[in-house]
C-alpha cells in the first residue's frame, strides 16, 4: 500500500471524526453530579496487590513518551531498557536481563519469536497499546520458564460504557529519518458487544546520524550525507478486536498481522564492502541486504465468574515468518547458487499454540487462591543458503499455584509455587560444502566431525520450579512498604543447546552446549514508596543471584571456519545482578512540576571475575514540567554514565548528556477536538552511543536530532 492510500484513508476518518462530533455535541443532556474524590490512582491500587515492583503507564505517559516504537516508549520507565536495532525496531530489557529472559503478552497471549538476537525487534503495533504493566524482577511463578527477568503485559483500553460508534485518526512525522505514517481506529459498542479494528502503516527513509565516518575492525566506513544508506523500510499493522460481557461471563476475540520490512546497512551486514555504501540519491529504496518479518497472531479468551469463583481460560496461535536477503555468497568453491530465490540467505517460520487456564478462588475477603494450568507447543522451521538457527519442536507445560492473604488492611502476604516441564527435540543439520573445505585444507578427521555439524541432534527433557513469597505494607496513603524473595528458572533455547556456526548479525562463530542444564537463580527485591502533598518518591532495590546464567563466553579458540573469528559458546556460570531504581516527582509551583527517575546495574560473572556482556549503564533524567488546563511543555536532561565495567572482548561505551524537549495541546476545531504532542529529541545533535545497540560494535552512534509530531482525532456518536 502507498502513502497516497494511507493519506487518502486517515483523510476519510478525518471526515468522519468531524461529522460524528458535529451530530453528538446537542444530543448530550446537561446532568448535575455529586462531587467524587478519587484517593488511589489505578497505578497504586495494583501496586497495593502486589509484592514484586509494577509500574503501570496509560494513555498519557504512551502519549508524552510516544516515539512509534512501543520498546524506545518504555525505555522511560527507570530499569527499562531499549536494545535498538537501527531507529526503527527495539527489543525491551528490565533490570539488565533480556532476550527470552523477558516475556511480554498482549490481550493475555505470550509473545513469541524474539528470542533469537539483538537484530529481531518487538513486533507490536504501538498505536494499539492502550495501557501498559511492567513487572520487574522474577515472573516465572506466573508466566513460566522465560519472563525471569520480569513482564511486559499490553492490553486494550476497557470498553466504553455508552452505546457508540468512535474511533481515532493518528499521523505521525519524524525528521530523522522522514518518517510518514498514520493509524485509524473504528470501533463500535453496542450493549454487551464491543469491536474495534485498527490499521497502521509507516514509511522510513534512511536514518540520519551525527557523523561522517564509523569504524569496524580498525577499518574507516564512510557515512554519505551523513545518512545510514539502506536503513529505510516500512511497516503494516492489522487487528481486529472483540468481547462480549454479560452476567459475570467475558469472551474476547483478536486478530492481528504485524508486517516490517527494513534494509541492512551494508558496513553492520557480513564483511564490510565500501562499493555498497556510495550514495544512490535515494533514502527511501530497500536494497540488498534486508529482512522482514509477518507476524500473525490469533487469541481466544473467555471468563466467568459466579460467586467467589473466577475462571479464566487464553487459546493462542501464532506464526512468526522472518526472513533475510542478501546477494549470494560463499566460502566454498564447490557451493552453487541456489535455483530458486538465490538471495535468501535465512529463513525460519516459528509456529507456536499455546493454552492458558487460571481459577481464582475469592474466600471470605481475607484469602485469595490462583490455580493455573498452562500448556504450549513450538515448531520451528528454517530454510536459505546460510542460517544458524536449527529446526525443533517444543513442548512446555506448567502448574502452579499462588495466595494472597490480607492479614488486616495494611498488610498482605503472598507466596506460591510453580512447577514447569519441557521436551525439546531439535534436528541436527550436516554441512556437505563444509565437510568438503576442511578436507581439502587438511584438517583432522575429529575437527571436522565437529565442525561439519552446523546443527546437533538434541532431544532433551527438562523439569524445573519457581517460588516466591512476599508482603505489602500499607500503613497508610502516605508509606507502602513490599517485599518479596523468589527462585527462578529458564529452560535452554534451541539456538544454546544446538548451534555451531557464523552469526552475520554479530560477526562471530557461536556454538551451543547440547549438555546445557536449565537456568537458575534467586531473586530479592524490594520497593519503598511516600507520598504525600506535592511529594513522591520511590526508591526500589534488587539483587540476584544465578548459579547457572548461560550466556555466550569467548573461548580464546580460533575457529577453522572461513573469517569467523574466535569461538563464542553458551556457558553456564555463577552471576550477580544488583542495583536500583529512583523516582522522584515535586511539584515546585502549582502548574510546576519537577521529576528525577535514575537507574543502575551492576554485573558480576563470579566463575571469571568479569562483568557480563549487554549490562545496561547508570542513567538519569531531569525534567521540569509546566501544565496548563490544555497544553503542557517539558525540558528534560538525560544523562548516561559511561559503560567502563564489559566483558572480554567487548567495548567500553562513553558516556553522555542530551536535552530533549516537548509539549501536547489539545484544542478544538469545529466541535472536534485534536490533540496535538510536538517533541524534539536530542536537540543539540549530539554524537553518542547506546552500549545496548545492535550497531554499537560497528562504532555507530545513535540517532541525532530528531523533531516528531503526532497528532490524534478521537470521536465518537453516542446513540441514544
Amino acid at each position: 500500500m502507498r502513502i497516497g492510500c494511507l493519506s487518502g484513508m486517515c483523510a476519510w476518518g478525518i471526515a468522519i471524526s468531524l461529522s460524528a462530533h458535529a451530530q453528538t455535541t446537542d444530543s448530550l443532556k446537561s446532568v448535575n453530579l455529586s462531587e467524587v474524590v478519587v484517593s488511589e490512582t489505578y497505578h497504586h491500587i495494583r501496586n497495593k496487590n502486589a509484592t514484586l515492583q509494577l509500574e503501570v503507564v496509560g494513555e498519557d505517559f504512551l502519549r508524552n513518551n510516544f516515539s512509534g516504537n512501543l520498546v524506545q516508549t518504555l525505555g522511560n520507565i527507570p530499569g527499562v531498557h531499549s536494545m535498538d536495532i537501527g531507529s526503527g525496531f527495539a527489543k525491551p530489557m528490565i533490570r539488565g536481563l533480556g532476550f527470552n529472559r523477558i516475556t511480554v503478552t498482549e490481550n493475555g497471549v505470550k509473545q513469541e519469536g524474539q528470542q533469537w538476537g539483538a537484530d529481531h525487534g518487538l513486533e507490536i503495533d504501538a498505536f494499539n497499546a492502550g495501557q501498559v504493566s511492567v513487572r520487574k524482577g522474577p515472573s516465572s511463578l506466573l508466566y513460566g520458564s522465560d519472563a525471569m527477568g520480569g513482564a511486559i503485559e499490553i492490553n486494550a483500553l476497557p470498553a466504553p460504557t455508552q452505546n457508540m460508534f468512535l474511533g481515532e485518526v493518528a499521523l505521525i512525522g519524524k525528521s530523522v529519518n522522514g518518517t510518514l505514517g498514520g493509524s485509524l481506529m473504528l470501533g463500535l459498542k453496542h450493549n454487551a458487544w464491543f469491536t474495534k479494528l485498527r490499521y497502521t502503516e509507516m514509511h522510513f527513509a534512511d536514518y540520519r546520524i551525527p557523523t561522517d565516518t564509523v569504524v569496524y575492525l580498525t577499518r574507516k566506513i564512510p557515512v554519505y550525507n551523513r545518512r545510514m544508506k539502506n536503513t529505510a523500510g516500512f511497516e503494516r499493522d492489522v487487528s481486529w478486536f472483540t468481547t462480549y460481557r454479560k452476567n459475570g461471563y467475558d469472551a474476547s476475540f483478536s486478530i492481528s498481522n504485524a508486517y516490517q520490512k527494513t534494509g541492512f546497512f551494508p558496513g553492520a551486514h557480513g564483511i564490510p564492502d565500501l562499493s555498497k555504501l556510495t550514495d544512490d540519491g535515494n533514502s527511501r529504496n530497500i536494497e540488498l541486504p534486508y529482512s522482514f518479518v509477518n507476524h500473525l497472531k490469533v487469541a481466544l479468551h473467555q471468563g466467568y465468574a459466579w460467586g467467589p469463583l473466577a475462571l479464566s481460560w487464553d487459546l493462542g496461535y501464532q506464526n512468526n515468518h522472518r526472513e533475510e536477503w542478501s546477494s549470494f555468497h560463499t566460502h566454498y568453491s564447490t557451493q552453487q547458487i541456489p535455483q530458486k530465490d538465490p538471495d535468501k540467505e535465512l529463513a525460519f517460520r516459528l509456529n507456536t499454540y499455546s493454552s492458558n487456564a487460571k481459577l481464582r478462588f475469592l474466600g471470605n475477603g481475607k484469602w485469595e487462591h490462583t490455580l493455573g494450568w498452562d500448556v504450549q507447543y513450538q515448531d520451528n522451521n528454517i530454510a536459505g543458503y546460510s542460517f544458524l538457527l536449527p529446526e525443533y519442536t517444543r513442548v512446555t507445560t506448567g502448574g502452579l499455584w499462588l495466595s494472597n492473604y490480607k492479614l488486616n488492611s495494611q498488610l498482605t502476604l503472598s507466596g506460591g509455587v510453580r512447577y514447569d516441564y519441557g521436551k525439546i527435540k531439535v534436528a541436527g543439520y550436516t554441512d556437505a560444502y563444509l565437510e568438503e573445505y576442511l578436507v581439502d585444507q587438511g584438517y583432522d578427521a575429529n575437527v571436522i566431525e565437529v565442525y561439519k555439524n552446523r546443527s546437533y541432534a538434541v532431544n532433551r527433557d527438562f523439569g524445573d520450579y519457581s517460588a516466591s513469597v512476599g508482603f505489602v505494607w500499607n500503613p497508610s496513603r502516605v508509606h507502602m512498604l513490599k517485599a518479596n524473595v523468589g527462585r527462578s528458572f529458564r529452560l535452554p533455547g534451541a539456538n544454546e543447546l544446538a548451534s555451531n556456526g557464523v552469526h552475520h548479525g554479530t560477526f562471530r562463530h557461536e556454538q551451543g552446549v547440547a549438555t546445557l542444564k536449565s537456568e537458575q537463580g534467586w531473586q530479592a527485591d524490594a520497593a519503598y514508596t511516600y507520598e504525600k502533598g506535592r511529594l513522591s518518591f520511590t526508591a526500589s532495590p534488587f539483587f540476584s543471584w544465578f548459579d547457572n546464567y548461560i550466556f555466550l563466553r569467548p573461548t580464546g579458540e580460533w575457529s577453522v571456519l572461513p573469517d569467523a573469528g574466535q569461538i563464542y559458546r553458551y556457558t553456564g556460570a555463577e552471576a550477580i545482578f544488583t542495583g536500583a531504581e529512583l523516582s522522584m516527582s515535586y511539584r515546585v509551583l502549582p502548574k510546576l512540576t519537577y521529576q528525577f527517575a535514575g537507574d543502575y546495574v551492576y554485573t558480576y560473572n563470579c566463575d571469571e571475575h568479569l562483568p557480563l556482556s549487554f549490562s545496561p549503564p547508570a542513567s538519569m533524567r531531569n525534567t521540569l514540567t509546566w501544565e496548563a488546563a490544555s497544553w503542557s511543555v517539558y525540558a528534560q536532561m538525560e544523562s548516561i554514565v559511561a559503560q567502563n565495567r564489559v566483558d572480554r572482548n567487548e567495548d567500553k561505551t562513553s558516556g553522555g548528556n542530551l536535552f530533549h524537549l516537548g509539549g501536547k495541546f489539545d484544542f478544538k476545531w469545529h466541535n472536534t477536538p485534536i490533540e496535538v504532542t510536538l517533541t524534539a529529541r536530542n536537540v543539540l545533535d549530539r554524537k553518542y552511543f547506546n552500549h545496548l545497540s545492535f550497531y554499537r560494535k560497528v562504532e555507530i552512534p545513535e540517532p541525532g536530532r530528531n523533531l516528531q509530531v503526532l497528532i490524534k482525532i478521537p470521536f465518537k456518536q453516542v446513540f441514544k
